[in-house]
């Protein structure tokens, strides 16, 4: 339930930063938002290698946690940057 609540606010974050930019700037925010949840999803990495669950368990979790928001992002990168040029 965690990782579909960290999941869904990746989304949600992308979605607001996209709805507040300005047309010509959606395509630099969704880039700036990847780095950012790239930093976010190292965070909640270490977070969980703290607590004493190895790499192995953590990275395919991770590896959802960070790609569905990224993915988004790349395909807003590149839907908004098309319209731009």
């Amino acid at each position: 339930m965690r990782s579909l609540l960290i999941v869904l606010a990746g989304l949600g974050l992308l979605a607001l930063a996209l709805w507040l930019a300005p047309g010509n700037r959606r395509s630099l925010v969704a880039l700036v938002f990847g780095g950012f949840w790239l930093a976010s999803s190292a965070a909640n990495l270490a977070v969980g290698l703290s607590h004493g669950y190895t790499l192995r368990e953590e990275l395919l979790v991770h590896l959802f946690l960070f790609g569905i928001p990224a993915s988004a992002a790349a395909w807003a990168w590149r839907h908004f940057d098309s319209i731009v040029t």
